[in-house]
């Protein structure tokens, strides 16, 4: 791995260096581009391990005096050659961010989604909709950190934006008013908690189609908020919304990969389908999915009065959750917990997806991952 050089700075009389993350007062100055400066090692050390070090090189030529140009066509390839680099680093520092979250390392998150937010502003203006997914990051990473004053400044701020932009996209919103739940729902104010998860359902629903997995983690959290009030009806209900929705859109592939493997003169037909796993679960997605169905089963066989219906259900979609993900020996290991439990369940039918998904795992063989 790269080190990063240290350089302290000796500013002449006047003139004054700001810090990257902090915007304080600079007195040291990255070695390596000399374009970016901070005010201590700690905020040189987050940022290098957040985002830096991808980046170190790409900010000398937006951190450097422009060249001079000898006609209006050089300087307007100049500015749009600028701007692409922006755009670029705004996208990249985003993602670098957002998968930080979904790895649950809040506070690495931070410093790239502030340079997503930098960035964004320059190429957009400090107004556009566009800025509203890194204040989001930004007040996620708070609430993963318990740092609720923060997050809500952020949240504020992606609000203040979002209702001055008529044009804000259904899926923004959704995440928004997940967001802003969720912050109700650590600061111990249900109701509003669990009106912005609504709105969350709501929003999720008007960009994707009702009962699409996207709107599996507002009925979560909602959960959640009830599981919390000890309204343990309502919280089951939506528990059983959150399977229901991620066993359908599992079962809809395990289908397709089992038809796949019976028969195999369709083989090319479908392969292309097979290759869709990747997109209908993406990083982002595999998280969420994860995250919600291990806490349900564990809410579930936790339970003073277990159902044993509802623990199968949640076992065999989290089978077909870890098959999916090609973790094998796993979706195995499940199956054969699904199995005994059902053994218990003198009337309970396997479904078609269940009887698919074990000739699937018996067509492969048992591999560490």
């Amino acid at each position: 791995m790269q080190t990063q050089q240290l350089v302290p700075l000796a500013l002449p009389r006047g003139q004054k260096l700001f810090c990257e993350l902090c915007r304080g007062p600079a007195t040291l100055r990255c070695g390596s581009c000399a374009v970016t400066y901070y005010c201590d090692v700690e905020h040189q050390s987050a940022d290098w391990v957040s985002i830096h070090e991808k980046i170190c090189q790409l900010l000398i030529p937006l951190r450097t005096t422009l060249p001079f140009y000898n006609s209006e066509e050089e300087r307007k390839h100049g500015r749009e050659q600028k701007l692409r680099r922006e755009k670029f680093l705004a996208e990249l520092t985003q993602a670098v961010a957002q998968n930080f979250l979904l790895e649950g390392k809040h506070e690495d998150a931070i410093p790239a989604a502030l340079h997503s937010l930098k960035f964004s502003i320059s190429v957009h203006s400090s107004n556009a909709v566009e800025l509203v997914p890194a204040y989001l990051i930004l007040a996620e990473a708070g609430l993963g950190l318990g740092h609720l004053a923060q997050a809500e400044e952020y949240l504020s701020q992606a609000q203040w934006i979002i209702l001055k932009n008529s044009h804000c996209s259904n899926a923004i919103q959704s995440d928004f008013h997940r967001n802003l739940g969720l912050l109700h729902a650590a600061k111990g104010n249900f109701e509003d908690s669990l009106y912005h998860l609504a709105n969350d359902i709501y929003f999720s629903s008007c960009a994707f189609g009702t009962n699409h997995m996207a709107a599996s983690g507002g009925y979560f959290h909602m959960a959640n908020v009830f599981f919390r009030q000890n309204r343990m009806d309502i919280a089951d209900s939506l528990y059983s919304e959150v399977t229901n929705i991620w066993h359908h859109h599992f079962s809809h592939f395990i289908g397709l990969q089992y038809h796949t493997l019976m028969t195999p003169a369709e083989l090319d037909m479908l392969a292309e389908e097979e290759e869709t796993t990747e997109e209908v679960l993406d990083a982002k997605q595999r998280a969420e999915a994860k995250q919600m169905l291990s806490a349900i089963l564990e809410i579930r066989e936790q339970s003073p009065r277990p159902q044993l219906a509802q623990i199968a259900k949640v076992l065999h979609t989290l089978a077909m959750f870890h098959y999916l993900i090609l973790d094998v020996p796993k979706a195995h290991e499940l199956v054969m917990k699904l199995l005994q439990v059902m053994k218990k369940l003198p009337k309970y039918e396997p479904s078609e997806s269940l009887h698919q998904l074990v000739k699937l795992l018996k067509s492969k063989p048992i591999y560490a991952k």
